[in-house]
């Protein structure tokens, strides 16, 4: 990838030939590698995602902080662009676009939405630029949506759906309604709840579809309610599932049935607060909690900690830091920030930035790590931050993850 050009060395290459050609090569060297490296972050920092997408940045920004802290690379600092994609696919495609062509980034990172981080994904596929998506999604993986530059930091709704599928159905039952955002995300997730289940001998009663940013869902409940399932899986996110935890809750429909959430976000309980979450359980990719038994959670929440006034980090917030961090730790391997060299390094990287080891599988560069099962609760709160017990944790294994094979790539 091409080194920016400063304005003192524009100057001597149009002053003349024999000018630049005789200047010391070690000062066009030195100047190059002054210039920082550009990391483009494209996320919904307005509309319904927006606490999830500040926590991604806040997290990215450590991560920053930590590489110039150790001397970046060659005296090269890293630099955060960030612009909100306003949770739509034209937007996203158009910033990151923006962030390639005019501000030259030298890779992407982010997204929070199934439908964003392929628009994301498909602009830098066409720039050859390496984009590390930190938002779920099933499609990104799969061959006609992915490409070399491709990289998924964040779990995929296979693996979280899957894993609480295979926690709650034996222990709960097996007759099955799903309330969807009736988008990507929704409909991943109840498809990989539904592919584990089955093996379970699991029916679905119903899958109940809802408009993205659905704020009243009373014409919904009834029905449930009637319907009777064992469990309840709520498949949407943000202020979608608070919103809905929160009615779920006060219509009563605990008192029948199981709810359950593939995806259970931590700052949509520390807005819906303890009550509207009591009891429900659901999986996740990062909890602050984990610091009591991985020593990198430990390290991480400290250094998050110190940053930001005593705050702990967010699921969605971890897989901003890991997603950045990543790509600068390629940068080092590399020695370069030529997207391909970089590319090469991040397929060998194994890593523990946060949660215990990690790596990308090589066909699809989907990262290989745990799903965390926890349950939200209400009692015995060390403090405000203490909202989730952690039930299991579903080991890193691509048993669980859908094959190359059936994702369309060769073996």
């Amino acid at each position: 990838m091409k080194q920016k050009v400063t304005n003192q060395t524009r100057r001597k290459m149009i002053i003349g030939g024999a000018t630049a050609a005789s200047t010391p090569l070690w000062i066009n060297l030195a100047t190059a590698q002054s210039d920082t490296i550009k990391i483009g972050f494209p996320t919904p920092l307005t509309g319904p995602f927006s606490a999830e997408a500040q926590d991604q940045v806040k997290a990215a920004e450590l991560a920053i902080k930590e590489f110039n802290d150790a001397g970046g690379f060659n005296g090269r600092k890293a630099e955060l662009l960030v612009r909100d994609t306003k949770l739509n696919p034209g937007e996203a495609a158009t910033r990151t676009l923006e962030l390639i062509e005019k501000d030259k980034v030298n890779f992407v990172v982010g997204s929070l939405s199934a439908a964003t981080q392929l628009s994301i994904n498909a602009v830098c596929k066409e720039r050859k630029v390496l984009f590390n998506s930190i938002s779920q999604s099933d499609a990104i993986n799969e061959a006609k949506d992915w490409s070399p530059y491709t990289f998924h930091e964040a779990l995929n709704p296979t693996m979280t759906a899957g894993a609480v599928a295979r926690y709650s159905i034996p222990r709960f039952g097996k007759k099955i309604v799903f309330l969807t955002a009736d988008y990507a995300y929704g409909h991943e997730m109840v498809r990989a709840f539904e592919r584990a289940g089955k093996e379970m001998g699991a029916t679905t009663l119903a899958d109940i579809r809802h408009p993205l940013g659905t704020s009243d869902y009373s014409a919904f409940l009834p029905r449930i309610k009637a319907l009777n399932p064992d469990i309840l899986v709520l498949c949407n996110f943000g202020r979608d599932l608070l919103n809905a935890a929160k009615q779920c809750t006060d219509f009563g429909l605990k008192s029948s049935m199981k709810i359950v959430a593939p995806v259970l976000l931590y700052t949509s309980r520390l807005a819906g607060g303890p009550e509207a979450f009591e009891g429900i359980i659901g999986g996740t990719s990062y909890y602050w909690g984990l610091e009591d038994r991985i020593p990198t959670a430990k390290v991480f929440n400290d250094a998050f900690r110190k940053m930001y006034n005593g705050s702990v980090p967010s699921d969605y917030g971890a897989l901003g830091y890991a997603g950045v961090k990543s790509v600068l730790a390629s940068v080092k391997i590399a020695k370069s920030t030529e997207a391909l060299k970089v590319v090469s390094a991040m397929e060998n990287l194994k890593y523990d930035w946060y949660k215990g080891p990690e790596y990308y599988r090589k066909c699809d560069h989907q990262a290989v790590q745990t799903v965390i099962i926890v349950e939200s609760k209400s009692k015995n709160m060390k403090d405000k931050y203490d909202v989730f017990n952690i039930l299991t944790i579903e080991p890193t294994t691509e048993k669980n993850m859908r094959s190359c094979a059936e994702l369309g790539h060769k073996a």
